[in-house]
């Protein structure tokens, strides 16, 4: 069955979702990683534009990577805590998937940069491709909210429907 015919989550995991205190974080976390990638991008397209800033562009990478780290750990437990697993729970495959190529590239990028085998230019076009990469993962993590919030509005449609209707049934 495609995760287009079934709700992202029963009602035992939404439950589980909005008590969780992971929820709170991944809301806290992911527009603080998407401001300091904003920052960060800024950073690297000034660098490339001027060719000065390296090392401020640099800093900014690196410190955009320290958050994906952190959301990636944080979001791993919050799923365990929604779905019972650390990563690839139904609902979130292909964003955990995609999630994995990101961080994939972050990785590299700190990799090279520790061992000095690329030059300055080729680390900032390997930060560009993973930011690209982050971009789309954003962009696949706010679809899924927009359906979760799609499939709340949705079932709490349906208990006020249902409570109408006992309601009226009982009178």
């Amino acid at each position: 069955m495609s995760n287009l015919s079934k709700p992202l989550y029963t009602p035992e995991q939404r439950k589980r979702r909005n008590k969780s205190v992971w929820t709170l974080v991944q809301g806290i976390l992911a527009p603080v990683q998407f401001l300091i990638f904003l920052i960060s991008f800024s950073l690297v397209i000034h660098y490339l534009f001027t060719g000065d800033g390296y090392e401020i562009a640099t800093i900014s990478i690196v410190i955009k990577t320290i958050a994906l780290y952190l959301i990636m750990i944080t979001g791993s437990i919050w799923e365990k805590v929604v779905f019972g697993k650390y990563l690839f729970a139904d609902g979130f495959f292909w964003e955990d998937v995609f999630s994995m190529v990101v961080l994939a590239l972050h990785t590299a990028y700190l990799y090279f940069l520790w061992n000095g085998r690329l030059d300055a230019n080729e680390l900032i076009y390997l930060a560009l491709a993973a930011y690209v990469a982050y971009l789309i993962n954003a962009a696949q993590f706010l679809w899924k909210l927009r359906v979760a919030r799609y499939e709340g509005v949705a079932e709490e449609t349906v208990l006020a429907e249902e409570r109408n209707v006992s309601g009226g049934m009982a009178t």
